[in-house]
């Protein structure tokens, strides 16, 4: 630890900003094993000090490796090498199709397992009253569940129904899409909106991730060929897992003029 932090090498010429070289140093040590998942790194004001480096430099190249994953940060405890996490395949998701996690995994030969958080009938939030345009007295079916695919986590999935639409959410046993449609409810459009986000400690651990880790956050309404809600669904996937794909075409009134 002492050489880790020895102010010696920092001002070799031509080597880059002095937290880019701190944060070099920092991540060689990890990736060569000298730093182990779950160590512990001194206080910043430490750092600077062995360092001789500023603390606005030692800081600065913490929050780069705590950013790409190498470290985590926990208030009150200190700066930690992240646990080492499973790389997985990326899988590319098209956009413009509206289909379950089910019927996507399976389309793709892998295999589909769901660990359920909660599976019940409830009052609705206020959210969800005005997504599915409930109204007094309605409840909501909730199903809540861990979304593994070839015992890879991937996602969390938070699906709203209106009970009148799914009166026994315990009747959900894989495919959502699948249940809806032997009662005449599967959704033929949606809306979808991606945002980026960063995994809180409970959701990071149930996707087997470090907290902090990168994550998409997916807000999904679909709907009947009536326009009728039938589902509010809120997803987060694992950011390392998933790129998702659209196809753009010109707009009808610039394809007359190209």
């Amino acid at each position: 630890m002492d050489r880790l932090f020895s102010p010696d090498g920092f001002d070799v010429a031509g080597a880059g900003p002095l937290y880019l070289q701190l944060q070099r140093r920092i991540s060689a040590a990890i990736g060569a094993g000298r730093l182990a998942p779950g160590d512990s790194l001194p206080p910043e004001r430490d750092m600077a000090v062995m360092t001789g480096l500023s603390r606005v430099t030692v800081r600065k190249a913490v929050q780069a490796l705590v950013g790409s994953g190498q470290l985590l940060q926990r208030r009150g405890s200190g700066t930690f090498v992240a646990p080492k996490t499973e790389k997985v395949e990326r899988l590319e998701q098209a956009l413009s199709l509206l289909t379950s996690f089910t019927e996507d995994m399976k389309r793709r030969g892998r295999s589909v397992e769901s660990v359920w958080l909660g599976r019940a009938l409830h009052v609705p939030a206020p959210e969800e009253v005005m997504a599915l345009g409930l109204g007094a007295g309605d409840r909501v079916a909730r199903l809540d569940r861990v979304r593994r695919s070839d015992g890879v986590p991937l996602a969390i999935e938070r699906a709203a129904l209106s009970s009148l639409i799914l009166p026994d959410p315990e009747a959900v046993d894989g495919s959502l899409y699948a249940v809806l449609e032997t009662r005449g409810f599967r959704p033929t459009r949606a809306v979808q909106r991606i945002s980026a986000a960063n995994l809180g400690a409970r959701d990071a651990d149930l996707l087997g991730v470090c907290e902090g880790a990168a994550g998409l956050r997916i807000e999904r309404v679909s709907y009947l060929p009536s326009g009728r809600v039938v589902e509010f669904t809120r997803s987060l996937y694992r950011g390392d897992a998933y790129d998702f794909a659209v196809e753009l075409k010109l707009a009808p009134d610039r394809e007359r003029t190209a």
